[in-house]
């Protein structure tokens, strides 16, 4: 009995190691993660000594399930340190086109390689360039004190800068064999804000169809009302909601789809869907709720 007792003090005692990690690290950002471990706290609290083999074995794999949950939390953690911290300052003008994670013809037959050779290769460089430009002249405008073209040069920068930067979540929001649903805490969201994943995905795609002209679909954290938002951009930067951080985006700008789909917006939205790549949304979205300002 004696061993029994001290497994379950051992248990007890590294449940509340973890909370207190949670609690160390930003309690509000994983929540359903340290209810978790509260609620096994009172588990254990409860155990007696005459637990039944199945009770016994319960409590093992409830343990169990709990500890995977903290490894996985653990290794979302170390990516984010090497995938989104990133100490490099850049400097004026000196923005550079990213490398696709993928080959250009990986996206086929549902976007085919012309299309993104030319999205990525011409369009995603000419923001990339018209930023760098924005950049290096306004720099030269405060060295100089002549802010006569501050007003161009203030578009071009929010112009410009939006589209490499939309582009640049654009091409990682995707892979080959994508599509489906995401999992855990961003599922959960989504489901409770929008009431179902369809429901969302219906809102997203209508977004996307009815954008006037050219423009962006995004799916957004607002850290100020603390929930999810489908939002509409034309152009790169204009109807756009301040405040919110960008998780899942969609290009419907002409480029992004004319040459395969001509005027058919609503088939290349549909097709796009299948190359969602929720990890990296989940990523964003983990990273992104985080960040909780004061509502008002």
């Amino acid at each position: 009995m004696d061993r029994f007792r001290r497994y379950v003090n051992e248990l007890f005692v590294w449940n509340e190691q973890m909370k207190e990690f949670l609690d160390n690290e930003d309690m509000s950002a994983d929540l359903e993660l340290w209810e978790k471990l509260e609620r096994f706290t009172g588990v254990i609290e409860g155990v007696s000594d005459t637990l039944s083999n199945k009770e016994l074995l319960d409590l093992q794999m409830e343990a169990e399930t709990i500890h995977d949950e903290m490894e996985s939390y653990f290794k979302r953690k170390q990516e984010y340190g090497t995938i989104w911290i990133n100490e490099t300052v850049v400097p004026s003008g000196g923005h550079k086109l990213p490398k696709l994670p993928y080959s250009y013809k990986a996206l086929e037959p549902l976007i085919s390689e012309e299309i993104m050779l030319l999205h990525h290769d011409k369009h995603h460089q000419s923001y990339v360039d018209g930023l760098n430009k924005a950049e290096i002249n306004l720099k030269k405008a405060r060295e100089v004190n002549d802010f006569s073209l501050v007003k161009y040069w203030s578009k071009e920068l929010s112009f410009h800068g939006s589209g490499h930067y939309l582009h640049t979540i654009f091409w990682n929001n995707m892979k080959p064999g994508g599509g489906g649903k995401p999992k855990g805490a961003l599922l959960a969201s989504i489901e409770n804000y929008f009431g179902s994943f369809d429901a969302f995905q219906k809102h997203f795609s209508e977004a996307a169809k009815q954008v006037e002209g050219s423009g962006w679909a995004l799916l957004v954290w607002s850290p100020r009302s603390r929930h999810l938002e489908v939002l509409q951009s034309e152009k790169h930067n204009e109807l756009t909601q301040w405040d919110t951080i960008p998780l899942l985006v969609l290009d419907v700008w002409e480029h992004a789809y004319y040459l395969q789909y001509k005027n058919n917006r609503a088939q290349y939205i549909e097709n796009w869907w299948k190359l969602v790549n929720w990890e990296d949304v989940e990523k964003r979205f983990e990273e992104a709720r985080q960040l909780k300002w004061p509502a008002y």
